[in-house]
């Protein structure tokens, strides 16, 4: 009874229903079991592991995966003390993240890749020493949380002293280059494993800029005590960050030289060579322009408001084709910018990828485990992609874009102290107030006050 009692509450807060799509319906319902499985944020000690409790692949550590992928669920579809816990678990380890940076010569601090407690458990330079895009989503797993919950005191008791050694790693890590100006970050791995040791990775430059400027503005709201000098030196680092972009083409470059490879479109790769991973030697994959899994289409998820549509449609449009998905993580993240970008057709056909991963065993390694960390990608594909929520700009808002062919998509949301539901198809779309005191929400950019229940029409 205590369990079928449990297992009722959390679905009271975050179940979704796809009316007319039987397979979407499963994959999105088996996911967020399994997510729910593995981690309820009783213990703030405890991370998610990439495979939870159903495989032994990467030994139930915690990656930065729980952070970019896993936070915003958790945040939306519990109460604010689970997302609590998975801060909380980054700030207890603070002191081990500072001892990594020294380790390679660095100040302030560089979160593990891999861990249980805070030590580095992975043993792979390219990767342990250079995907450090990782510091920057936890910094952003802090800024969702304020953001959501409206809540800074977390910043100001705990957050603030991650922030601010994060900052100093990144404006210590960073070269200056006096021919362009400008601070670079060298030899580093983006979220595109299929391509490491790379210089200027945009992904990492415009994070790590971002971070900065996160941590000065608290730095300045709360007083730290961070010396004069190196604040004027954080400003100019921020300011100064390399970020190559095309104007005319709108095109933001992955690192630099992804220009000079033979750009071929996955497409015409030979079946029978996929997945790359466990055909090619590494030495031809580095050399291809082939994307292991989203990169720079990552900053149009974290970031909605900062760059304009013309510019995630062409992103979007040059870089998927190159993209052969062959990590769990990338599908989602597709989908969700697809959404935004007003691609449909896109959005749905990497949204099923993302939902039934491993239902339908789409990288042919379920047998090592299920992908838990990326199970909670296909939940973000609805919630930020289908239902276009976002919450960075102060309220609640939603500009829903619902695949033709589903009937309707209904989610349950836990946002200040309410439980919400919405439910829209191409149509309409309904807020209905389950629990809680009135609030403002916005759909499609008009302000709505939700007493009990609010419909807006779409078209």
């Amino acid at each position: 009874m205590r369990h079928s009692a449990a297992w009722c509450a959390r679905w009271e807060k975050c179940d979704v229903e796809i009316e007319g799509d039987v397979a979407a319906q499963q994959g999105i319902r088996f996911n967020l079991f399994q997510l729910w499985s593995t981690y309820d944020g009783s213990d703030e000690r405890l991370n998610i592991g990439p495979k939870g409790f159903t495989g032994e692949k990467y030994g139930g550590a915690a990656y930065y995966d729980t952070e970019g992928y896993c936070f915003p669920m958790f945040l939306a579809t519990a109460s604010p003390e689970i997302a609590l816990s998975l801060l909380k678990f980054r700030f207890n380890i603070l002191d081990k993240a500072k001892e990594n940076a020294a380790r390679i010569g660095m100040k302030g601090a560089l979160y593990p890749m891999v861990t249980f407690d805070g030590e580095e458990c992975h043993n792979e330079w390219e990767i342990t020493f250079e995907e450090i895009h990782r510091n920057a989503a936890i910094i952003h797993a802090i800024y969702n949380y304020t953001c959501y919950t409206g809540d800074e005191s977390y910043i100001r008791d705990y957050g603030i002293h991650v922030m601010v050694e994060v900052a100093r790693f990144w404006a210590c890590r960073t070269s200056y280059n006096p021919q362009k100006d400008c601070y670079m970050l060298l030899g580093v791995t983006g979220p595109n494993e299929y391509d490491n040791n790379v210089n200027n990775n945009f992904l990492t430059n415009y994070m790590a800029k971002w971070c900065i400027e996160y941590a000065l503005k608290y730095v300045e709201k709360f007083a730290y005590p961070l010396p004069a000098e190196e604040a004027q030196h954080w400003h100019e680092v921020a300011s100064k960050m390399y970020l190559n972009y095309n104007e005319e083409t709108k095109l933001f470059m992955q690192q630099d030289g992804f220009m000079d490879k033979e750009l071929i479109p996955a497409a015409q790769i030979p079946e029978e060579e996929l997945p790359l991973c466990k055909h090619w030697s590494w030495d031809r994959i580095l050399r291809s322009c082939f994307i292991k899994q989203a990169d720079v289409i990552l900053a149009f998820y974290y970031f909605p408001h900062r760059f304009t549509l013309e510019q995630k449609q062409a992103n979007f449009r040059f870089y998927e084709p190159f993209t052969v998905h062959e990590s769990s993580l990338s599908p989602s993240m597709y989908s969700t910018v697809a959404s935004a970008c007003g691609f449909s057709d896109d959005a749905y056909r990497l949204y099923q990828r993302a939902a039934r991963l491993d239902l339908d065993n789409f990288n042919a390694d379920t047998e090592d485990g299920l992908h838990i960390t990326s199970m909670a990608g296909s939940w973000i594909a609805l919630a930020h992609g289908f239902a276009g929520m976002d919450y960075q700009r102060g309220v609640l808002a939603f500009n829903p874009r619902c695949p033709q062919h589903w009937k309707q998509l209904k989610m349950r949301l836990v946002y200040r102290g309410r439980l919400l539901e919405i439910c829209f198809n191409s149509h309409s779309f309904h807020c209905e107030l389950l629990a809680g005191s009135p609030l403002q929400i916005e759909v499609n950019g008009v302000s709505l006050n939700v007493e009990t229940s609010r419909d807006y029409p779409l078209s």
